[in-house]
């Protein structure tokens, strides 16, 4: 989660040009914000168990991101660590439950689905993708290229929530920022385990 942290603190000119293009440019910074805050809760605890690490992540987010993205975010995060719940390693299926908890309690706390241009299109995509990985680092590696392409087909959509929406169609062509940083910490998730 360190890596994570550091990829999306990393990201931050690149994420926060791409909500300028369709929102009010503050996502990159509020992002950062939250992973700066992360990294100061992750240092400070020593969390015992994978869904303890993501629930301390999700309250960071929640606390230090501001806006819509530490909802979604902080939601996110804290969802998928309710749902591995004391299990001591994540492996493929752990990985899945995470994900999937994350999207159900995005969706149910925002109502934006697939298709609607936010960061659900490319959790959908890692999801899709892993869905038959065997271990985790097949299922990381696959997760982060789903996300990926979630991402780049967000290019496409026309936004139905946040101020993305009002643009309609002037949206197409810019990727969601959402859904970028989705891409970026499914990504760096990724790398650190291959590396590690």
């Amino acid at each position: 989660m360190l890596a994570v942290a550091e990829a999306v603190i990393a990201a931050e000119p690149l994420l926060t040009d791409a909500d300028r293009a369709i929102g009010d440019g503050d996502h990159g910074i509020g992002m950062r914000r939250g992973f700066l805050g992360v990294q100061e809760k992750l240092k400070a605890e020593t969390p015992e168990t994978p869904g303890a690490v993501l629930k301390v992540t999700g309250m960071a987010l929640l606390s230090k991101t501001g806006g819509a993205a530490g909802a979604v975010f902080g939601s996110f995060f804290r969802a998928g660590g309710l749902a591995l719940g004391d299990a001591e390693e994540i492996d493929a299926e752990g990985f899945r439950a995470f994900l999937a908890a994350g999207r159900d309690t995005v969706m149910k706390r925002g109502g934006a689905a697939e298709g609607d241009k936010t960061m659900l299109d490319a959790l959908a995509g890692a999801l899709s993708a892993c869905a038959e990985a065997q271990d985790l680092r097949g299922a990381l590696a696959a997760a982060a290229e789903g996300a990926r392409q979630g991402a780049e087909a967000t290019k496409t959509m026309v936004a139905r929530f946040g101020k993305a929406k009002t643009l309609g169609e002037r949206a197409i062509g810019h990727p969601d920022p959402g859904a970028l940083s989705l891409a970026i910490m499914l990504q760096a998730w990724h790398e650190s385990a291959d590396h590690g």
